[in-house]
């Protein structure tokens, strides 16, 4: 009655009698063996009932299932029973006999022997899995027969069959599915790469859940692991490619990170940089390219890298298992007062070779536009520096600024960056225009240590500048106590040393009124009796005067450049002044005078006006001193175009660099021939660059011209035997 599938399973006695017949015919009337054998007879008559009643069952497919459940269900319940009445016989007859079997591992193997290793039952259960997941994974929701898979896999694990079966039968039509459906997506090109991506997480996280909630915890990493890569086999190129392309455009950080994740799974983030790199060389070459756009290409590099540094700080990361025993905060259970120790945060640590990546990327990208990109960071940081802090609390600014020379070590052009930055550098301290000198000289410090030791001449600009304070007070003390103080009161001199100021000499200089020349004479003279043999050049391209004018609408201070200031006196004597008269009075050249006389007529602050009308200045312009000029403020600053860089300058600082190149180059090829006394083109190349490259990396055209001409100013010969090969001329 017990092991007969069908009946009720009452027991023809109580437990009780049961239990005691079972120890009478064990103890006293030594039947143990008996009773052992008529167990197993009827447990093989059992399982062999339960076998053909399951392979006759009409249901098929997933339904199959429920009765195959069901009857391991039942089984296990009845052999446990048995096992209690027959509690006497497991415990005195057959763990006497060791090589007999419990009743319950008999049953078992029993069981599993006649029934679960059934090639009919065995065949019937893979299908009912497969068809499940088929049907589960088309129709993407659970079925209604889920609730009955956990119960399968606990009665397998029961028999010890579970990764043999189950596991096994999962583990293959996952791959089996999920590969035939990456094949299908991809061959018909139904999807975008993008897209696909987003359809793999999907599908992982689908899985994931799935395993989680039907199969046991060691199988499902396992399952996750083999549908990642099904889906992704294959087609990594295409999705690194494509679909890293779209996420980066759209600034997608956290879909990006979930492609970190699934691309590490599948060992494919070798091929996720490499397409990394090569969309940051891209993007910054579309920007260092975009002529255009060249006063944006700062900002715009900024802004991209600060999108590719969160990348690699917080998507790009690689998760580090907390270390054993590590503490970890404890959170409060709401059922108890105890509290529960929450699981321990990962440790993250960005990968460097991403964080390679996105360094060599923006390399090869400012590599695309010579020269440019270094000029544009130093006139970036020169807008910076004159525009200050505006509000911003020193540690705010000093990050700023810091992002900013971030962008230095990308460029090769050492030398053009530092040209165009201690040029604007020398603008801001002469015109007063430097937000903060404090500021300045940390600049200057970091560019000195981190980057280019060159930047520490820099530091006697500053020198110059308080040594000539010094000397201005002197002066004005010494005019003072000849009592003869006048106009100088107003004088300020700078003084400075021509090699630690990035300015050239000037042919021919503006012609200034007669009282300044003879303000700036008794200056000379003062200097020269304190510096005997020094000599003194004028420059007054970056001079500056305050001037007091008055307008119908009342009187006004100017703030303007010398030349400015000097055109705008000739007016004291003239309302209407030729473009011809005013060259003459001035002798200042043409573009000088062009770009002077238009930032007073053409630009927002028109104090003349011109004819005829036009943005533009010809030698033709007739200028009228504009009396009707107005202002909402007293002081109207004017002489913005002093520290601004014009294309004129910019060219002339670009023929400089070039001149310096050349000479460095030279001097560089003399002194590896001077050490080697000879060797061939390609060496000779090699070193020359390793030579200069603290400075700037030259281009193999430019070492070949300067090769020739060291050649022809016979500092080196060819080899006559091998024209390849130079020999140095003592």
């Amino acid at each position: 009655m017990l092991l007969t599938p069908g009946e009720d399973g009452t027991l023809p006695a109580t437990y009780d009698r049961i239990s005691r017949a079972c120890r009478a015919a064990v103890a006293e009337a030594g039947k143990g063996e008996g009773l052992y054998d008529a167990v197993k007879m009827e447990l093989e008559r059992c399982v062999r009932v339960i076998e053909g009643s399951l392979v006759n069952d009409s249901r098929k497919s997933v339904e199959w299932l429920v009765p195959f459940t069901e009857a391991c269900a039942w089984f296990e319940r009845q052999v446990g029973l048995l096992q209690s009445l027959l509690a006497y016989l497991d415990t005195f007859y057959i763990a006497e006999r060791p090589p007999l079997p419990s009743v319950k591992k008999l049953a078992y193997n029993m069981f599993s022997d006649t029934v679960i290793k059934s090639a009919r039952v065995v065949q019937a259960v893979t299908d009912g899995i497969s068809d499940w997941l088929e049907w589960e994974r088309t129709n993407r929701t659970a079925h209604t027969l889920r609730s009955y898979i956990p119960r399968l896999v606990h009665h397998m694990r029961s028999q010890g069959l579970y990764e043999d079966i189950v596991q096994s039968t999962y583990i293959a039509n996952t791959h089996a599915f999920y590969t035939k459906e990456s094949d299908k997506l991809a061959s018909n090109n139904s999807m975008s790469a993008k897209d696909f991506l987003a359809h793999a997480q999907a599908r992982s996280k689908e899985e994931l859940e799935r395993a989680q909630e039907v199969l046991l915890p060691e199988s499902v990493a396992i399952v996750h692991d083999t549908t990642d890569n099904a889906l992704l086999a294959g087609r990594l190129q295409w999705l690194a490619k494509d679909a890293l392309e779209s996420l980066m455009s759209a600034r997608n950080d956290a879909q990006l990170k979930k492609m970190y994740k699934l691309f590490a799974k599948v060992g494919g983030l070798k091929v996720l940089n490499a397409a990394f790199k090569l969309y940051v060389q891209n993007a910054v070459k579309s920007i260092v390219t975009d002529a255009e756009k060249d006063e944006e290409m700062i900002p715009r590099l900024l802004d991209f890298k600060a999108f590719t540094d969160k990348l690699i700080s917080q998507a790009f990361v690689d998760e580090v298992p907390p270390l054993a025993g590590a503490r970890s905060t404890p959170s409060q259970a709401s059922s108890s007062k105890t509290p529960i120790p929450a699981p321990p945060t990962p440790i993250t640590h960005p990968n460097q070779e991403f964080r390679n990546a996105l360094r060599d990327g923006f390399s090869a990208g400012f590599k695309t536009r010579r020269n440019k990109p270094a000029e544009m960071i130093a006139k970036h940081l020169d807008k910076a520096m004159r525009r200050g802090q505006k509000g911003k609390r020193d540690e705010d600014f000093e990050a700023e600024l810091d992002e900013v020379l971030a962008l230095y070590p990308f460029t090769d052009e050492k030398d053009v960056f530092r040209a165009f930055y201690q040029r604007a550098l020398a603008k801001r301290l002469l015109l007063g225009r430097s937000a903060s000198d404090d500021f300045e000289r940390a600049v200057l410090k970091k560019l000195k240590e981190k980057h280019d030791p060159e930047f520490g001449t820099s530091d006697n600009m500053f020198t110059d500048l308080a040594l000539s304070r010094d000397l201005m007070q002197d002066f004005l003390e010494y005019k003072r106590k000849k009592g003869d103080i006048g106009t100088v009161q107003k004088l300020n001199v700078m003084v400075l040393q021509r090699s630690n100021w990035p300015f050239t000499a000037r042919k021919n200089d503006v012609d200034l009124p007669r009282w300044m020349q003879e303000d700036l004479a008794d200056y000379t003279q003062f200097y020269k009796r304190k510096h005997q043999g020094r000599k003194l050049d004028w420059d007054h391209a970056l001079g500056t005067a305050t001037l007091r004018a008055r307008f119908d609408a009342g009187e006004k201070e100017l703030s303007v450049s010398l030349y400015q200031a000097v055109i705008l006196l000739l007016f004291n004597e003239e309302s209407t002044m030729s473009y011809a008269d005013i060259k003459e009075q001035t002798r200042l050249d043409d573009g000088e005078l062009q770009r002077t006389l238009q930032s007073l007529a053409c630009g927002k602050k028109r104090v003349l006006r011109k004819q005829p009308l036009g943005k533009d200045v010809n030698p033709s312009d007739v200028f009228h001193y504009n009396a009707e000029f107005t202002d909402p403020r007293y002081q109207v600053h004017i002489n913005s175009i002093q520290s601004k860089e014009t294309p004129e300058e910019t060219k002339r600082t670009q023929n400089s660099i070039e001149a310096d190149r050349k000479h460095a180059l030279d001097a560089a090829i003399v002194r590896v021939m001077k050490a080697k006394k000879e060797l061939n083109y390609e060496q000779l190349k090699t070193a020359t660059i390793e030579a200069v490259r603290k400075h700037f990396v030259p281009e193999v055209g430019m070492i070949k011209q300067r090769i020739q001409g060291l050649v022809e100013q016979e500092y080196l010969r060819r080899d006559e035997d091998d024209m390849n090969k130079y020999i140095y001329v003592a």
